[in-house]
């Protein structure tokens, strides 16, 4: 009975392994696109579209730099980014990647990356790995169980002084119920795949090396294994807004930050505060983040006074509207319309 509860935790560990390998190798790529300047505002039939990439020149790139040996490869790998939502056409449009000239933006440039129990645990993983690696007495070292190495290793008990003592957890019920929740989505295991996690002597290690920089083709193989030590990536997570109330976290690359845009029409507010199980203490915060903005700048051709306004005969037409302050509305004509707000 044991065994088979072990081997069904193994299972889904795996599975949650494999997704969390796909949003790490897709926000690796999303900080290179950044910085090969494929990523940007693009404007097409008179809208611009912040923060997006054309697929035809991302399948270009993908070969020029050795991601992908051929175009059907390159598209196999964006239609993996785009069936695990961390990419989708501007528009929505499409539900696969096409090789052609249309516009597609990753769903962390547009504030639409849903943040379900997943994803906020492989974030809480993240964010704890970060943590620890940094610190110059960290419990995380190399050790030796049965004759083997293992690395990034540390005792179950010493990992629930740390989280209490770094403030991650209040007590050691908590602490324990965290763990678990890692090591179920297979961000830390037992380092001989035998038990679950427990308050003890026993030997765990993170599964995951958040650093290692991902070849793309790693994605197109179901069963992602570990890979052992090789050197650290260059992009490494940072807190976004390092207030308390802010629980919205960003992958960058050192010393530089991405401009994010939000789309919060298109966000479920619900999905983004968690619930009752939520990893976060307290719901990102939406209001802090900035606002898409499309076309800025006025339309008028010079400043009109009141008085041009309000005379006889001006070329303008009158109009008045009430706006509730929750919409955004968008007008269009032939003509400038005054506008006087009640």
């Amino acid at each position: 009975m044991m065994e088979s509860i072990v081997n069904s935790v193994k299972k889904k560990a795996t599975e949650r392994h494999h997704k969390a390998e796909v949003m790490i190798a897709g926000e690796q790529l999303r900080l290179r696109l950044h910085d090969a300047k494929l990523i940007k505002d693009r404007r097409y039939h008179l809208r611009t579209y912040p923060n997006c990439f054309v697929a035809r020149e991302l399948t270009d790139w993908l070969i020029d730099h050795k991601e992908a040996p051929d175009r059907e490869t390159a598209m196999k790998l964006m239609q993996k980014l785009m069936s695990h939502n961390i990419i989708h056409h501007v528009c929505d449009e499409y539900s696969d990647f096409k090789d052609a000239k249309l516009l597609y933006r990753f769903r962390k440039d547009d504030g639409t990356f849903p943040l379900s129990k997943e994803v906020k645990v492989f974030m809480r993983g993240q964010s704890l790995y970060e943590n620890l690696i940094g610190s110059e007495q960290s419990i995380m070292k190399v050790r030796e169980e049965n004759g083997m190495k293992y690395q990034r290793t540390f005792p179950g008990c010493e990992m629930i002084d740390w989280l209490i003592q770094n403030g991650e957890a209040d007590s050691r019920k908590e602490a324990v119920e965290l763990c678990r929740a890692l090591l179920e989505h297979g961000i830390i295991q037992h380092v001989l795949l035998r038990h679950h996690f427990f308050d003890s002597n026993l030997l765990y290690q993170f599964r995951i090396n958040f650093r290692r920089r991902r070849r793309l083709t790693e994605l197109l193989s179901e069963n992602l294994q570990p890979i052992q030590e090789c050197t650290d990536s260059p992009f490494c997570l940072r807190k976004l807004n390092p207030e308390p109330s802010n629980s919205s976290f960003l992958s960058v690359h050192p010393n530089k930050e991405i401009k994010v845009v939000s789309a919060s029409r298109r966000s479920s507010v619900t999905s983004l505060a968690g619930g009752p199980g939520s990893y976060f203490s307290n719901p990102p915060n939406l209001g802090s983040q900035p606002v898409v903005e499309c076309n800025p700048k006025s339309v008028l051709k010079r400043k009109v006074t009141n008085e041009e306004l309000l005379s006889p005969g001006a070329p303008y037409i009158k109009k008045t509207i009430t706006v509730p302050s929750s919409e955004l509305l968008c007008w269009r004509g032939t003509g400038p319309v005054a506008l006087r707000w009640i």
